[in-house]
């Protein structure tokens, strides 16, 4: 098959995905295909990428990066930031709920004031601003849990697609070559394998959870669009996953859809015990199995060896040059300057992460940043879990997330700016609280109910119960 008759074929096809999730009952906000493109550019590459105008790898783009990628995320953050001050009194009530992230995003703030490069440090805190925005954009839209559905959809359906496309038609661009050995590796609309495998693992959860609502819908027209649309998309992760072979993200599907199933049956999720006993479980198989030598085994039977593919060389030199240990270096500013150099003096591949999310945490902001991500991830699950009782089928996808991210950072650095990881992390643990205010008209002039900006038909939506925490 030609690639032009391929891409037809690719278009079409995405359409019936549209086509055949559809649902005329809800309604979600025009803005929210603003977190759609944020997110699509995360998950695939840069703007700068895509239009090849990307620089060449060196030390330099780390510093300066590209006017091209920044001025196309500061020009989303910027509008972003324009649909949230139209929901003023949603976001006061979300960031009053969600005080521990504040705390987060706080001190990553203030720990640009010892960076090494703080006009760098700011430019990456900026981007790590625009990926809350576009989470607060999802959850105070008219319907949070619509606008979820939609999001994790439109995204799955475009970009998974996609990196098929890309692999299998267009290899110049969905392809690359392991240097020395010279075997292709699939990276399809991303730019390398493991961020293919990121993909897949994020968005296959979304359609999974969808797959399982669709089966548990009564009526019969609520099910068989949605069933065979994600359906499609979750043989599509499968072929991926074999395809990219990367083992880490296919280790966390395995382990979190199994956790996602289990708890979107009431029977387990509204017992709190077998909650935790489950997610206990998940993490200490994970953890031993990569940190006790416990699972040297397994981990050669999945084409690995014990030392993670030279990962613990990595976090014991990185731990060497860490200076600071209560503050860390600043905010994202570890990987800069003298260091960064010394380094890749050491590693020919160029590394710019210490590919374990904790130790670059801990690199970047120290202990204290360790232990308010920590305080994040604690106050999140213990909301998750409180959903969990109220809605098993919400609670089980957030739940899902939330240990997927816990368990990938094991041996990727995730938690940072710009990674789907990340902001699907936000978007499990943020508390969506109840706003209560009486109905009132809506202002004079606006005929679009619907429309991008929604000052108050979005800020008197009453939110569903599974999302819902008292503030």
């Amino acid at each position: 098959m030609s690639p032009k008759i391929a891409a037809c074929i690719f278009v079409l096809g995405v359409l019936g995905l549209f086509f055949l999730d559809r649902d005329r009952k809800t309604r979600t906000s025009k803005a929210l295909w603003l977190p759609v493109v944020w997110i699509f550019i995360a998950g695939s590459r840069p703007v700068s990428f895509w239009l090849q105008m990307a620089p060449q790898e060196s030390y330099s783009p780390y510093v300066d990066g590209s006017p091209l990628d920044r001025a196309a995320w500061t020009a989303m953050v910027a509008v972003g930031l324009a649909v949230l001050v139209s929901r003023g009194r949603q976001v006061g009530s979300f960031l009053r709920a969600n005080w521990a992230i504040l705390w987060f995003f706080f001190y990553c703030v203030i720990s640009i004031l010892w960076s090494d490069f703080p006009e760098v440090a700011f430019k990456r805190w900026i981007k790590a601003l625009g990926d809350l925005v576009m989470v607060l954009i999802v959850l105070t839209d008219l319907d949070p849990i619509a606008a979820i559905k939609r999001l994790l959809a439109r995204i799955a359906f475009l970009l998974v697609p996609l990196s098929i496309l890309l692999i299998k038609y267009f290899p110049e661009l969905g392809r690359t070559f392991a240097a020395w050995s010279w075997t292709p590796v699939y990276v399809g609309a991303t730019t390398n394998k493991n961020a293919l495998g990121m993909v897949a693992l994020m968005l296959g959860l979304g359609s999974l959870w969808r797959f399982l609502q669709a089966l548990r819908a009564e009526e019969s027209d609520e099910r068989a669009g949605p069933l065979i649309a994600h359906g499609i998309v979750l043989a599509m992760v499968a072929w991926t996953f074999v395809t990219a072979g990367s083992m880490t993200s296919l280790a966390c599907f395995i382990m979190t859809a199994s956790l996602m199933v289990a708890t979107s049956l009431s029977v387990f999720a509204r017992k709190t015990g077998v909650v935790h006993f489950l997610v206990i479980t998940v993490l200490c198989v994970s953890f031993s199995a990569l940190f006790l030598n416990m699972g040297a085994s397994l981990l050669t039977d999945m084409g690995r060896d014990p030392t993670l593919t030279g990962r613990t060389e990595i976090w014991n030199q990185v731990l060497a040059l860490a200076t600071n240990p209560l503050l860390g270096t600043g905010f994202e500013s570890f990987w800069l300057g003298d260091r960064l150099q010394r380094i890749w003096s050491i590693w020919w591949w160029h590394p710019n992460e210490a590919h374990n999310g904790y130790i670059e945490v801990y690199l970047n902001l120290g202990w204290i940043g360790v232990g308010l991500l920590s305080m994040v991830i604690v106050t999140g699950y213990r909301d998750v879990v409180t959903a969990l009782r109220r809605d098993p089928q919400v609670g089980s996808l957030r739940l899902a997330y939330l240990v997927t991210a816990v368990v990938y950072n094991f041996t990727e650095a995730a938690f940072k700016e710009i990674n789907l990881v990340w902001i699907f992390f936000l978007l499990a643990v943020a508390a969506v609280p109840k706003v209560l205010a009486p109905p009132i008209d809506p202002p004079l002039g606006i005929e679009d109910p619907d429309g991008f900006f929604e000052p108050d038909l979005a800020a008197n939506h009453v939110v569903v119960a599974g999302l819902t925490e008292d503030a």
